[in-house]
């Protein structure tokens, strides 16, 4: 049975703010959300670096970070377990 995750995030703080750098943790591939990439299509390499755009949620329960990663070309919303901070690398304020 898959694990259900539970967390509502929004109850705390965002884990990054707007113009913080950042690290994919994941490859992440298109989940159909991305106007300009195939379903299916990598969208983002672990360990591409990029910086933090704006702070948006999801559900009421999640914070989804908009992330430009520069050399790709693209801004992706990302979740912050799959970002590792590096301006400040515990992730917390």
């Amino acid at each position: 049975m898959p694990e259900v995750d539970d967390t509502v995030e929004i109850y705390d703080d965002p884990l990054f703010q707007p113009g913080e750098k950042v690290r994919s943790r994941f490859t992440v591939k298109n989940d159909g959300t991305m106007w300009d990439a195939e379903i299916g299509e990598i969208v983002v390499h672990k360990g591409d670096e990029g910086y933090v755009r704006d702070v948006g949620t999801y559900l009421q329960r999640y914070y989804i970070y908009a992330v430009e990663f520069v050399d790709r070309r693209r801004i992706v919303g990302m979740r912050g377990r799959e970002l590792i901070g590096l301006d400040n690398p515990e992730g917390t304020k």
